[in-house]
């Protein structure tokens, strides 16, 4: 960014060319994309501070990136609420939980949504909660809408910690 407050442009021709003699054509304009907005998400966790330390973790993982909005909270139905309305930006709120007692908590909330004045749309994500966050933080981050945040969150339980064919390792033998 410049000091005024407008992006840095590269210019597409050299300075002191105004349009293109040949054809006649005007110099080009480069125009900034207006903010768009994000997807929300929510971490929802039996402990608010394992919910922020994976927010945390996220973030510190985009360096330089002004991240999607997201917050961490307890699985208190109104802390859940709030989060949710605090987060949405119009686009949809993607929410990821810990374990699958939150989970079900989480559910039935979405149950109520309309009784509760959610955010629409919200989708829960069927994740687990830290190797879920990561991507969904970056993909929601990066612009992408809510079915491609839930997908990316979704994908960690497809990702493998160790090669394919790598035999286990047993204790004791």
């Amino acid at each position: 960014m410049s000091e005024d407050g407008n992006a840095d442009v590269v210019p597409l021709r050299p300075p002191g060319v105004e349009g293109d003699a040949a054809t006649g054509r005007a110099p080009l304009r480069v125009m900034t994309l207006p903010e768009r907005d994000r997807v929300g998400i929510v971490l929802v966790c039996r402990s608010r501070a394992l919910a922020q330390a994976t927010l945390d973790e996220c973030v510190r993982l985009l360096p330089g990136a002004d991240p999607a909005p997201v917050a961490a909270v307890a699985a208190a139905t109104e802390g859940v609420v709030a989060a949710a309305r605090q987060v949405d930006q119009g686009v949809g709120v993607a929410v990821l939980c810990d374990l699958p007692e939150t989970a079900r908590s989480v559910l039935e909330l979405l149950d109520r949504a309309e009784e509760l004045a959610l955010p629409f749309p919200i989708r829960f994500c069927d994740a687990p909660l830290v190797e879920g966050a990561v991507p969904a933080v970056a993909t929601a981050t990066a612009g992408g809408d809510l079915a491609a945040v839930a997908e990316a969150a979704e994908d960690a339980y497809r990702t493998r910690k160790t090669p394919p064919h790598h035999p286990p390792h047993l204790l004791g033998n």
